[in-house]
């Protein structure tokens, strides 16, 4: 059995979204699978109640404290020791769930991330990945997409590894193709981060590295499968790409299955990806289908066996 820990009190809309969102995820997670509700039990119960969802159906862990979006995440965690994001890292540490999915304070995330689950060993620094569609049905992954806006070489190496093993053991793709964003395909392209980027992941012989992607490539599905640049590119990418699904979709034009899957709510959330356990943080303002997919994405997570996979990688 896995069991999810869902933060109840995280999200803009929490705990009402969240709630929601755990109800329509249980008629899709496996059968034999569980969902570990963390938050403010009789808010939760009344919920489930006009949901008209049985509380039996989920494991229900009362706390008192909210981490808010305006607290100084540090801080908070240290002080709000009976919250329900500290009490799903306790959880979590402790294996008595399988995965961890909040979209509250992503601060907050990142610190029980970091000081209580902590990066495997081996690994220079955690990456936020995110799966964008591509122009044939398939699906592509992008890291890093805001951790980190300063990259290494070394550390950008390290996400193409870390990209390789979750497209292969999540996504399903086998030999996954994995590049790096540039201004052009050329190897003597771009500036000295890209082109020692390059050097280091040809030589690695560790994943399917196929060279440069341009921009205009990386929705085509005919280039790579994992697309490799530091958090500032892609945290700037990504909300490009968001905005330019709200103006279609406000000119009536998102309408191709292609477009639809540029809705966040489609993905849920972002994967930490090199922890200890599975951990994925959606947006503040996801509805109940957002927060649906971003459980699903942990349940995927955790079904896979990624820290594993990703701890016997780094091992080698």
């Amino acid at each position: 059995m896995i069991k999810i820990g869902v933060d109840a009190m995280g999200g803009d809309f929490a705990p009402e979204a969240a709630v929601k969102g755990a109800v329509m995820a249980v008629e899709a997670i496996g059968k034999e699978n569980r969902i570990v509700l963390f938050g403010d039990e009789k808010q939760i119960r009344e919920i489930l109640n006009a949901e008209n969802c049985p509380a039996e159906r989920f494991d229900i862990v009362h706390t008192t404290e909210v981490i808010e979006m305006g607290d100084h995440p540090a801080k908070a965690f240290q002080q709000k020791s009976d919250s329900s994001i500290v009490v799903g890292f306790s959880h979590l540490a402790q294996g008595r769930i399988n995965g961890f999915a909040s979209a509250g304070s992503t601060g907050a995330m990142m610190v029980g991330s970091m000081q209580v689950i902590k990066p495997i060993e081996g690994a220079i620094r955690p990456t936020i990945s995110t799966e964008i569609p591509t122009i044939t049905g398939g699906r592509a992954l992008l890291l890093d997409v805001g951790l980190n806006v300063d990259c290494k070489p070394e550390v950008l190496e390290q996400y193409g590894l870390i990209g390789s093993i979750y497209a292969e053991a999540v996504l399903g793709i086998e030999r996954p193709r994995v590049a790096v964003l540039n201004i052009g395909e050329e190897e003597t392209k771009g500036n000295t981060q890209s082109k020692t980027t390059f050097e280091l992941m040809k030589a690695s012989g560790k994943f399917n590295f196929v060279g440069n992607i341009e921009g205009s490539y990386i929705f085509s599905g005919q280039v790579a499968d994992v697309i490799v640049c530091d958090g500032f590119v892609g945290n700037t990418l990504l909300k490009t790409v968001e905005g330019l699904y709200r103006i279609n979709k406000a000119l009536k034009i998102a309408d191709s299955p292609f477009w639809r899957d540029m809705n966040y709510e489609h993905v849920g959330g972002t994967p930490v990806l090199g922890l200890g356990a599975p951990v994925v943080i959606g947006h503040g303002c996801s509805s109940p289908l957002a927060i649906k997919n971003m459980i699903l994405t942990t349940e995927r997570c955790a079904q896979a066996e990624l820290t594993t996979k990703l701890q016997d990688a780094f091992k080698n």
